[in-house]
């Protein structure tokens, strides 16, 4: 069986339907809550067992003989969440406690480490995985600062030569976009927030630059489709011979929010309209102006299958989710 934390959540419940399709067994753990959304990210699933999380360790010893590996998806991931001490409890504390399992069970485990650990990319965006490198960034909220943590806390016990998981992988996932992600209210992507403004007002709101090496509406991020992301997660946990290490999972290519909404606005078959607005407050000193993956680390792994385009990706969400009448994968 595969074990997939965070499985009823974005990335993971695609994880999850990738696994089924190829007749895996899945345990899925995680809460679904009272949102009517998160259970139709998983309704399509045939899933072996459902465990929350405060019962994940006793399942675990349980059934670790049983266990082909272990995807950690599971988080707190939204950016502008203040309570550290529960994000500590989340993202590092059940992190350490998976790390140590999958170890004493000789057990891969691939888990998502993020792009926010890179802050606002004065130390470029690079996957290494040594100390001095992870010790120099400086991520711009609590989030982005615990996955570093977790991160820095695996490089540190590979360093000292202590026992590992018999594979690992750290994958850096840059700007996600997809289906299943309806869940995550104000920290869904830009693309599906896009085509909402577009169905209900036909126009979008952007917001401005106050970074004068950036025009409005042209700040750059790497924005990836999921599937992409899925493709890389089954292929550190399914491959023979894949080097452990810390990954970067991204298109490879910086574009503008504007790029975003022309390309929404064209998939929808509607004329152009783009305001422009300040932005907050609460995100000023806190947003990334660039981001862009590089991938040789992966290339160089063996990962050579090729990206998908911002063009092809949104055209799929668009037409094939988005617009559907059935938008959960």
């Amino acid at each position: 069986m595969y074990v997939i934390t965070g499985g009823t959540g974005f990335i993971g419940s695609n994880i999850a339907a990738a696994l089924d399709a190829a007749g895996e067994e899945i345990v899925i753990v995680d809460t679904l809550g009272t949102n009517d959304v998160k259970w139709r990210n998983i309704a399509k699933r045939r899933l072996l067992d459902l465990v929350r999380p405060e019962a994940c360790d006793a399942f675990l010893k349980a059934n670790a003989s049983k266990i082909a590996g272990i995807v950690h998806m599971g988080a707190i991931s939204t950016t502008t969440e203040t309570d550290v001490d529960l994000i500590v409890h989340n993202n590092v504390r059940l992190s350490i406690d998976l790390w140590t399992f999958a170890t004493a069970n000789q057990i891969p485990l691939v888990y998502a480490s993020s792009a926010a650990t890179y802050g606002d990319g004065d130390q470029g965006f690079l996957d290494r995985d040594d100390e001095a490198y992870l010790s120099d960034l400086r991520p711009l909220n609590p989030y982005g600062w615990s996955k570093n943590v977790f991160d820095r806390f695996v490089v540190d016990r590979v360093k000292r030569g202590e026992p590992t998981p018999p594979l690992w992988a750290g994958l850096k996932f840059f700007n996600v976009y997809g289906p299943n992600e309806y869940h995550k209210g104000g920290q869904r992507s830009v693309a599906v927030q896009l085509f909402e403004q577009i169905r209900d007002k036909g126009f979008v709101r952007l917001f401005r630059s106050d970074n004068p090496d950036y025009a409005d509406g042209e700040q750059l991020r790497d924005f990836v489709w999921v599937d992409d992301c899925v493709d890389v997660a089954l292929w550190a946990l399914k491959t023979q011979g894949v080097k452990s290490g810390l990954y970067n999972v991204g298109s490879g290519s910086a574009r503008s929010f504007l790029d975003k909404a022309k390309i929404v606005f064209s998939a929808m078959g509607v004329e152009e309209r783009v305001e422009f607005i300040d932005l907050p407050q609460s995100l000023k000193g806190k947003y990334q102006y660039y981001t862009c993956a590089a991938l040789d680390k992966l290339a160089a792994a063996g990962y050579n299958r090729p990206t998908t385009g911002l063009e092809e990706g949104l055209t799929r969400y668009v037409k094939d989710y988005l617009s559907s009448a059935d938008q959960f994968r």
